[in-house]
């Protein structure tokens, strides 16, 4: 036994050693915007920690649209349904041996998916307190529960997983914490390219062969212009002169 090194950690919820976060995702009501899921992937990314995107409610509406997009990002990407089953097994072997956080917009079946891999979880993770706490500024500390092999960090209120000021990316490294950007940033005209607009920018010229999913790139833009906005005393390791 002994104090493992730190590989990642969130500071709110207070988490650290996550291995992947599972992003809970539908496009049946309420449909999730992907900016919400590019915005958390990003803040996973610089942490170091994998995603997975888990696309819900096949059933009903298959989102093959968010499929495709996060496929072709790079990403671990699964269809299921926790009302059929499908794609349950899948997401089994994939948390398996791995820690875990569980994260989605309320109402893509995030509890629904929890009970499917392991009966009555949702309630044991704290479901119900998470509702009943919730603009409560309550700290309280995190459980490993053993799911589907794995372990689920219980974090209630993972859903906002950092936003706002706590995720503050800077601007010079938000292209990093998109994956499918890699291959092109090199390969750009100017060696301060913000791959936004500029011209000669090899990360836009692979948005319009199609190589780089327009919603994500559109999500890249939105972040990098509130990384701009930013101060200097709100960036990480900013020290105060004097």
């Amino acid at each position: 036994d002994g104090i493992l090194p730190r590989k990642n950690e969130f500071q709110r919820p207070a988490v650290a050693n996550v291995d992947q976060l599972v992003i809970i995702v539908s496009q049946a009501v309420p449909a999730t915007d992907p900016f919400l899921i590019d915005r958390v992937i990003s803040i996973a990314e610089r942490r170091g920690c994998d995603s997975v995107i888990c696309v819900n409610k096949w059933d009903l509406v298959p989102g093959e649209d968010l499929y495709q997009i996060y496929t072709s990002a790079g990403f671990t990407t699964l269809k299921v349904s926790a009302e059929t089953g499908e794609g349950i097994e899948e997401l089994r072997q994939v948390i398996s041996g791995k820690v875990s956080a569980f994260t989605g917009n309320s109402g893509v079946g995030k509890s629904s998916i929890l009970n499917a891999l392991e009966p009555g979880i949702a309630l044991q993770t704290g479901e119900i307190s998470e509702k009943l706490g919730r603009g409560r500024h309550t700290t309280r500390h995190v459980e490993l529960y053993p799911v589907g092999g794995g372990f689920l960090a219980d974090t209630p209120g993972f859903s906002s997983v950092e936003l706002e000021k706590f995720a503050v990316i800077r601007k010079e490294e938000l292209a990093g914490c998109f994956r499918e950007f890699q291959p092109y940033v090199d390969q750009c005209r100017f060696g301060d390219c913000s791959h936004t607009g500029e011209k000669g920018c090899a990360v836009v010229e692979a948005v319009q062969r199609g190589e780089i999913a327009r919603s994500r790139f559109e999500s890249y833009c939105t972040l990098y212009e509130d990384a701009k906005k930013l101060n200097d005393w709100e960036l990480p390791g900013y020290r105060q002169k004097g």
